[in-house]
C-alpha cells in the first residue's frame, strides 16, 4: 500500500518521521497547503493516509472527497503521542483496520476499530468475500446481510463449492432455501438470499484467425445464458499458444478484465476424454482447443460445458477446484 502521512504540529511531525522510517511505502506529505488541500491533492494516488491530528480536522477535510467504500482510500487518525490509531474510513475493503493495527504496533499504541463485525468478533462479509475470490451481484443485499449478521450473530450459507472452514458467524446449511447466502455460478431464484459468484470457471476458446471481438463477446453471452451460468464466475480464458497474437481474442480478454492462459498443442493432446476436432487437428495439430485448454487451465477433469461452435469461435467451460476457508487475515506489511 502507498501511504501518505500528514501532521500539523511539531510533535506530530516527529512521530510522522518515525513512522515513515519504519514504513518503506509511506510518504511524508507537506503541510504548507493545509490539511484539506493536501489530502485532496493526493486523494486518488494514495491507498491510505495516516493523519496525526484531531479527528475533527480530518473529518472536515475528507468530507468533500468521499465517494464510496470500494474506491475511497483508507484513513487512520493518530494522536501525536501515539496512544490511539483510529480507523476512520474504509476499514474493511480499504484496509483501514489493518493499517490502524500496523500503526499501533509500530508506535506502541492501541488500534481503535469501530466496525461492528470487528468489535463483535464476526466475519466482515465484504472483506471475506474479496479474500475468497467471491463476487457479490447485489451490493445492497450484501449490506443487509452484513447488518443481519451483526444483529443476529449468525448467517446460513449454502455453497456449491467445497468448504474447508468458515469464519465466525457463518454456518453451512443443507440447501439454498435455508440459506442467507448462496455461493454458486448458476443463475436461479434463490429467494431472499444474497448470491456470491465464485471465480471458478475457465472459458476455453478456439477461434479462426481474425475472429472479431463482437463475435467472441456474443458467443460468450449466448453460451452462459443458455447454460444458466453467471459470467461473473469466469476466472480466466484459455486457448492454444498459436493464438497469443490473436488481436480479437486479446482485445476480448482485456475488455472483460480476464487473464489469458495459453498451452502448446503437445499439452492439449495429452488431455483425455475430450471431443476430437478434425478441424483443429488439420489446422493446428491439436485434438481440440476449447475443451482441453479449459481443462488444463482449470487443473481439473470437470468439463462443465462441452464445446459449442459458432462461425469463427469455439467455446467450452471447465470448473476449477474451489474451496472456502475462514482465512483469518493477519495485518499486511504496509
Amino acid at each position: 500500500m502507498k501511504i501518505g502521512i500528514l501532521s500539523i504540529t511539531e510533535g506530530g511531525r516527529r512521530l510522522a518521521t518515525e513512522l515513515a522510517a519504519k514504513m518503506p511505502d509511506a510518504l511524508l506529505l507537506p503541510k504548507e497547503n493545509g490539511v484539506a488541500r493536501t489530502l485532496a491533492a493526493h486523494w486518488r494516488e494514495m491507498d491510505g493516509f495516516i493523519c496525526i491530528m484531531a479527528a475533527g480536522i480530518v473529518v472536515r477535510a475528507i468530507a468533500p472527497l468521499l465517494q464510496d467504500k470500494e474506491s475511497d482510500p483508507c484513513v487512520v487518525v493518530l494522536d501525536e503521542k501515539g496512544h490511539h490509531a483510529v480507523s476512520l474510513l474504509s476499514g474493511h475493503l480499504g484496509g483501514g483496520n489493518d493499517l490502524a493495527r500496523q500503526v499501533a504496533a509500530l508506535v506502541g499504541g492501541e488500534a481503535v476499530l469501530t466496525t461492528a463485525s470487528d468489535t463483535l468478533g464476526l466475519a466482515a462479509l465484504d472483506l471475506w468475500a474479496r479474500d475468497q475470490d467471491l463476487v457479490c451481484e447485489d451490493k445492497e443485499g450484501l449490506t443487509r446481510a452484513s447488518a443481519r449478521l451483526v444483529n443476529t450473530g449468525s448467517l446460513g450459507i449454502y455453497a456449491e463449492v467445497a468448504i474447508a472452514s468458515l469464519p465466525q458467524g457463518l454456518a453451512a446449511v443443507a440447501g439454498p432455501e435455508l440459506a442467507d447466502i448462496v455461493i454458486s455460478p448458476r443463475i436461479g431464484d434463490y429467494g431472499g438470499a444474497v448470491v456470491f459468484r465464485p471465480k471458478n470457471l475457465v472459458l476455453g476458446v478456439g477461434c479462426n484467425r481474425g475472429a472479431p471481438v463482437a463475435e467472441l463477446r456474443q458467443a460468450c453471452e449466448e453460451l452462459f445464458a443458455e447454460q444458466g451460468l453467471s459470467r461473473l464466475s469466469i476466472r480466466n480464458l484459455a486457448s492454444i499458444d498459436l493464438k497469443q497474437d490473436e488481436a480479437g481474442l486479446l482485445a476480448f480478454a482485456e475488455e472483460q478484465g480476464w487473464r489469458l492462459e495459453f498451452f502448446s498443442k503437445e499439452e492439449l493432446n495429452r488431455v483425455e476424454n475430450v471431443t476430437v476436432s478434425e478441424a483443429a487437428l488439420r489446422n493446428v495439430g491439436a485434438v481440440g482447443v476449447a475443451e482441453p485448454a479449459a481443462l488444463l487451465s482449470a487443473q481439473s477433469n470437470d468439463l462443465l460445458v462441452g464445446k459449442r461452435k459458432w462461425r469463427n469461435v469455439t467455446m467450452a467451460v471447465a470448473r476449477a477446484n474451489f474451496m472456502l476457508s475462514a482465512q483469518d487475515r493477519a495485518p499486511q506489511d504496509i
